[in-house]
C-alpha cells in the first residue's frame, strides 16, 4: 500500500485527519506480555508523544507499527485503511519511516552516501547521482538543515548525525515519522535545534511520533500525549492540561519518587587519579591528550561532553583496554601497568557505553549476566555457585526494579531499560570502590531514573568513588559533587554544579565557551 492511496480518515468531531489508528493491539514474548489491547489514535502533521515506564510497552508497539514485530491480536490503519507490515520495508513503502536511538549510519561514507544507501535514484540502468543530490538538498532547505553532503559520517558530531538520519527517512518518502528517544545524547543547543526541524516538518504535513523519557521536552514540543503504563495505554491528554509531575504520576501510577538533595562530605582519599594520560592511537589523532584529574574518596566526578570528544576512550584507558601514555592510579596503588581483571581486584567497576556490546551477553539468563566481571564472588573454587548466584540476581532484580518474570530468562526478553538496571544493579551490589559509570541512566524512565540516582548516592555516601559520564546534563547537575567537560580530546573546564546550567555547560560542551 503506497501513503496517500485511500481517501484520509476524518475526525468528525474535529476534522482532523486521523493517519495511524492502533487497535486493541496484543503481543506476547515468552513470559512477558509487552502490549494488552493498545488503542492509539494519530492525528495528521502532529507531534504525539509516547511516555511510559521502562518494560511499559512503547518500542514492541512502535515495531509493530514499523513491521519489525507482528501483532498477536489488533488491527493497524494507516489513512482509514486497515494493514499489516510483514517487514519494515513494507512499512517504508507505507509512508512510516522511524529513527532509533542508536543510529545506523556507514562511518566510512558520505552523508550523501549513507542518505541514499539502498534507494539509489538510477536513469536508464545508471546510478544517478546528480538527482540524489539536487533531492537531497531541496529536502534539506525544506526542514532548514544545512549538512555538507560530502563530508564522511565520521566527521560529524551527534547532532549532524541525527539530521542526518532523519533526512534519510524522509529521502525514502517518510510522511509518518517515528523518533526513539531523539535527545538522549543532545546538548540543549542541539535539542533546541532539533525542535525547529520538528515543527518546520509538522508545517509540511509530516505527522511524528516521539518516544522519550525527558518529560519536559515531551510537554514543550507534543500536540498530544499518550501514556502507557504496563502494556496498556492509561491515557492520552493535552501537553496544556497536565505538568510533569502529574505525567510522571500516570507513568509509574503512584507518586513520583524524590530525587533527593545533594549532602555530602567528601573524604580526603584520593581514590582514582590520572595524570597527563594520553590515549594512543595508530594512524590518527589522540582521542584523549593529557587528561588529569583526581576523585576522592565518597565524590562523585561528572564529566559532560558531547558523545566523541573522548569520553569512551577515557574510560578504556582507566580500564586498560587501550595504549597510554601517563598514569592512572587506583585506591592509591599504580595500575598504569595492570590488566582489566588486576584493576577489577583492586575495587574498580564499570557501567558501560552500549550495555549491548559491552554489558550483557543477551541470548544468556540474566543470573548469568549478573555474574559478568564478578565471577570470583560467587565460586567454588573453578566452579560458580549456581544457587548463590541466582539468588544474588534476585537481589539486584528486587533491590533495583528489574520487570521480569525470573532470573531464568535471558536478557533480550527484557525491554532496553530493564536491561539498563540490571547493569546497574550488577555494578553496585559488589561494594566497589570506585565506579566509572557511563550514561548509567540511558533509556530509563523518570521514576528508575530517581531510584538508580539514589542508590549512586548511597554508595557514595559509604565511600565509593564515581566518575560519571553523561550527556544528561540533568543527571551531570543533579548528581555531581564537582564537574569537568571533555572537548575535542581534553579536560577544558571545571565547574561547581551549584553554578552550573544547561545553556553553561552546553556551551563548553561545545566549544562554543
Amino acid at each position: 500500500m503506497q501513503s496517500g492511496s485511500v481517501k484520509p480518515k476524518l475526525n468528525s468531531a474535529t476534522d482532523v485527519v486521523r493517519v495511524v489508528e492502533l487497535t486493541n493491539i496484543s503481543k506476547s514474548f515468552p513470559g512477558v506480555i509487552a502490549n494488552r489491547d493498545i488503542s492509539l489514535q494519530i492525528n495528521r502533521a502532529t507531534i504525539h508523544a509516547i511516555v511510559g515506564e521502562n518494560g511499559a510497552g512503547k518500542s514492541t508497539l512502535m515495531k509493530i507499527l514499523y513491521g519489525l514485530h507482528q501483532p498477536d491480536s489488533g488491527t493497524i490503519a494507516i489513512n482509514g485503511a486497515v494493514t499489516q507490515f510483514k517487514s519494515p520495508s513494507e512499512a517504508i513503502k507505507a509512508g512510516i519511516g522511524m529513527v532509533h536511538q542508536h543510529f545506523m549510519l556507514a562511518d566510512n561514507l558520505t552523508v550523501l552516501e549513507n542518505i541514499i544507501l539502498g534507494y539509489e535514484p538510477t536513469k536508464y540502468g545508471v546510478l544517478s547521482l546528480g538527482d540524489a543530490r539536487k533531492r537531497v538538498k531541496e529536502l534539506a532547505t525544506s526542514i532548514g538543515v544545512d549538512l555538507d553532503l560530502d563530508l564522511p559520517i565520521s566527521d560529524l558530531g551527534v547532532g549532524q548525525r541525527q539530521r542526518v538520519e532523519i533526512l534519510k527517512v524522509l529521502f525514502r518518502g517518510a510522511e509518518i515519522l517515528v523518533l526513539d528517544e531523539p535527545t538522549a545524547v543532545l546538548v540543549p543547543q542541539e535539542v533546541d535545534e532539533l525542535f525547529v526541524n520538528l515543527r518546520k516538518l509538522v508545517a509540511n504535513g509530516t505527522t511524528i511520533l516521539f518516544i522519550s523519557h525527558k518529560l519536559d521536552e515531551v510537554l514543550s514540543i507534543s500536540d498530544q500525549i499518550t501514556v502507557i503504563r504496563q502494556g496498556s495505554t492509561v491515557a492520552t491528554v493535552s501537553p496544556k492540561s497536565v505538568d510533569r509531575l502529574k505525567l510522571a504520576e500516570l507513568m509509574v501510577g503512584s507518586d513520583l519518587p524524590s530525587h533527593g538533595e545533594r549532602a555530602t562530605k567528601v573524604g580526603e582519599k584520593v581514590q582514582l587519579s590520572a595524570r597527563n594520560l594520553t590515549v594512543i592511537v595508530k594512524d590518527r589523532k589522540n582521542p584523549v591528550e593529557n587528561a588529569s584529574f583526581d576523585v576522592f574518596e565518597s565524590e562523585i566526578v561528572g564529566i559532560a561532553g558531547v558523545d566523541g570528544n573522548g569520553q569512551f576512550e577515557l574510560c578504556e584507558a582507566l580500564l586498560g583496554l587501550v595504549n597510554i601514555q601517563g598514569t592512572v592510579e587506583i585506591g592509591g596503588k599504580n595500575a598504569s601497568n595492570l590488566n582489566v581483571r588486576q584493576r577489577l581486584d583492586l575495587g574498580l567497576s564499570y557501567i558501560p557505553f552500549d550495555r549491548h556490546r559491552e554489558g550483557l551477553m543477551l541470548a544468556a539468563a540474566l543470573w548469568e549476566n549478573a555474574l559478568l566481571g564478578h565471577e570470583g564472588s560467587l565460586s567454588r573454587g573453578p566452579m560458580i555457585d549456581v544457587d548463590s548466584a541466582k539468588k544474588s540476581c534476585r537481589e539486584i532484580i528486587e533491590r533495583f526494579g528489574v520487570m521480569t518474570p525470573s532470573e531464568l530468562v535471558p536478557a533480550f526478553v527484557l525491554s532496553g531499560g530493564n536491561q539498563q538496571k540490571l547493569v546497574v544493579g550488577r555494578n553496585l551490589a559488589t561494594a566497589p570502590k570506585v565506579l566509572i559509570a557511563a550514561h548509567p541512566t540511558r533509556g530509563i524512565d523518570v521514576g528508575a531514573q530517581a531510584a538508580v540516582w539514589d542508590e549512586i548516592r548511597r554508595s557514595r555516601d559509604a565511600g565509593m568513588s564515581v566518575l560519571l559520564v553523561s550527556a544528561d546534563l540533568e543527571e551531570i547537575l543533579g548528581l555531581s559533587d564537582r564537574i569537568l567537560v571533555m572537548f575535542d580530546g581534553k579536560i577544558s573546564a571545571e565547574l561547581e554544579p551549584k553554578k552550573a546550567t544547561p545553556q553553561i555547560l552546553g556551551k563548553y560542551m561545545t566549544g562554543a565557551q
